[in-house]
């Protein structure tokens, strides 16, 4: 079984146009990239109203296996369309009602898998998300910025000590030398 080499990018534009390489793990591209990845899937491309249109306009990129055309929700000046709930009926041996047209108009869109390339910058002007819940500043947030700040890296408060005393050990007040068991 042969590996899908994905590309290394900063964004998904490059990573189909203008890739620093391609890479099946996640060392490879580190190694491509000079510093830190993260693999990623997102959509990139026009909307195409059925997938054989799609297909036909990304016959090249679909090839290698890292893109593939997806069905995806439209937007609507730039906003996804929200549905209302719908309350089950529990009627003729059914839970749901029957649904008699779609939803929501669904579009084709390519959508491609890449090791998108870590910009440290990204998360410099963020806190951690374990202060910013303890202040004011983190009502205010919007939608945008709390999806940021879930997704940065934890970041450790101090540095891990090491764990020299088990579970049901402690230390003898006179003499700190002797871990003795609790009973």
């Amino acid at each position: 079984m042969t590996a899908i080499l994905y590309p290394v990018a900063a964004n998904a534009e490059a990573a189909l146009s203008a890739a620093k390489g391609k890479a099946a793990r996640e060392s490879d591209a580190r190694n491509l990239a000079g510093r830190d990845v993260e693999f990623i899937s997102e959509e990139v491309g026009p909307a195409f109203e059925s997938a054989e249109a799609a297909e036909a306009a990304f016959a090249a990129v679909l090839e290698g296996g890292a893109a593939r055309v997806r069905e995806v929700v439209a937007k609507v000046k730039g906003r996804t369309p929200v549905v209302a709930p719908v309350r089950p009926v529990y009627a003729g041996g059914r839970r749901w009602p029957k649904v008699d047209g779609p939803i929501a108009k669904t579009v084709w869109r390519l959508s491609i898998s890449y090791w998108r390339i870590v910009d440290p910058a990204r998360f410099a002007e963020l806190e951690q998300a374990r202060r910013a819940r303890k202040t004011n500043t983190g009502e205010g947030l919007t939608a945008e910025a709390l999806r940021a700040l879930a997704r940065q890296p934890l970041q450790p408060v101090k540095p891990q000590q090491p764990l020299d005393v088990g579970l049901f050990e402690y230390r003898l007040p006179e003499n700190p030398g002797i871990v003795i068991p609790d009973e």
